[in-house]
C-alpha cells in the first residue's frame, strides 16, 4: 500500500512538472512572436506551432492570446513562473531593509536594469496592440498602474530612512521615479543608444540619487 501512494505522488510531481514545461514553452514561443511579428500579427495557430504542440492543448492552458501576453509580462516582470508578487519578493525587500539611501537607489537602480531588460519589449508589445485591442489598453494601465504603486513603495522605503530632496515633494518624487525607470526610457537609451545594461543601471543609479536626494 505505501509503495502505491508513493508511486501516485511521484507520478502527480512528474505531471505537474510536465504541464509547467508545456507552459514555459508555449509562453517563450509567444514572446518570440509577439516581438517579431506583433500582438495582432501573432496567431493562436502560430504559438502552438513554435511551441510544438496542438493548438488545442494552447487553449486549454491560456484559453486567449490576451491571456497569453498577460501571463508574459508578468513572468517578465518577476523573473519566473512562481505566483510570488515582486514587492514580497527577497530582492525588492532588501532594498527595504538597506537603512544607507544612496545604497538603496543603486540597489533599486539593480533590480530595475534587470526587470526592463526582460519586460521593456513586452511594454512596445503591449502598446502597439492597445492603439486598436481595448482590452490590451486596459491591461497596460493596469500595469502602468501597478508600476506606479511600486514606485510609491520605494520612495517610502527612501522616507524610512531620512527626507529627500528640499525641491521634491513626495508626489512629484514617485512620478519621476515611474518617469525614469519606464519601458520607454529604457527603450531608448539601451537600443536606440546602444547603451550596455551596465550604463543603464550608472546613469539610473546617479540620476535618482541627484534628483531624489539632499
Amino acid at each position: 500500500m505505501a509503495k502505491t501512494t508513493t508511486k501516485r505522488k511521484y507520478d502527480s510531481s512528474r505531471r505537474k512538472a510536465r504541464a509547467r514545461e508545456t507552459q514555459d514553452q508555449i509562453l517563450q514561443a509567444a514572446r518570440r512572436l509577439f516581438i517579431d511579428r506583433g500582438y495582432l500579427g501573432t496567431t493562436m495557430d502560430s504559438i502552438a506551432q513554435t511551441a510544438g504542440v496542438a493548438p488545442e492543448t494552447v487553449y486549454s492552458i491560456f484559453g486567449n492570446k490576451r491571456t497569453i501576453l498577460s501571463r508574459i509580462v508578468d513572468v517578465s516582470v518577476v523573473g519566473d513562473s512562481d505566483p510570488i508578487p515582486l514587492l514580497v519578493r527577497s530582492q525588492i525587500r532588501e532594498v527595504e531593509f538597506e537603512k544607507n539611501q544612496k545604497r538603496q537607489i543603486e540597489m533599486f537602480a539593480g533590480r530595475i536594469q534587470i526587470i526592463m531588460s526582460n519586460v521593456a519589449p513586452m511594454f512596445e508589445v503591449m502598446r502597439g496592440a492597445a492603439k486598436t485591442e481595448p482590452e490590451v489598453a486596459a491591461m497596460l494601465k493596469k500595469y502602468l498602474d501597478g508600476r506606479m504603486k511600486g514606485m510609491g513603495y520605494f520612495i517610502d522605503c527612501l522616507l524610512a530612512n531620512g527626507p529627500l530632496s528640499e525641491w521634491i515633494d513626495k508626489s512629484t518624487a514617485i512620478e519621476t521615479t515611474w518617469a525614469l525607470t519606464s519601458a520607454e526610457m529604457y527603450t531608448l537609451l539601451t537600443v536606440d543608444k546602444g547603451w550596455s545594461g551596465e550604463e543603464y543601471e550608472h546613469w539610473l543609479s546617479t540620476s535618482l540619487t541627484r534628483l531624489l536626494l539632499p
